[in-house]
Formats: structure tokens, sequence, C-alpha cells
């Protein structure tokens, strides 16, 4: 029975499982590590362009 099923998968498309599913997995990572985040860190980050602040401005 698995060599039938292996036959029949000869002619799949591996790289574009591939391709898929390494993109599935960076996007879950990328997501969890967003929802994992400081919340502190995310709005002093997010405020970072923003701030007029002397003393951060390389002289």
């Amino acid at each position: 029975m698995y060599k039938y099923i292996l036959e029949k998968l000869g002619d799949f498309d591996w790289m574009a499982l591939f391709a898929l599913l390494t993109f599935f997995f960076v996007f879950t990572l990328s997501a969890y590590l967003i929802f994992i985040k400081d919340k502190s860190e995310v709005a002093r980050l997010s405020n970072l362009p923003l701030d007029d602040c002397e003393d951060s401005l390389p002289q």
C-alpha cells in the first residue's frame, strides 16, 4: 500500500510544498513573537520616530 502511494506521489511538486511549509512556519513564528512581545516595549518603539528627545541624537 505504501509503495502504491509513493508511486502516485512521484509527480507531486515537492518544491511548492516546501515553499508553502516554510512560509507557514515563518509567518506563524513571527505572529507568535509579536503577540508575546512586551507591551511597554511596543509602545516605546511606536513612539520612537516621534520622540523629540535631544539626548537621543548622536553628536
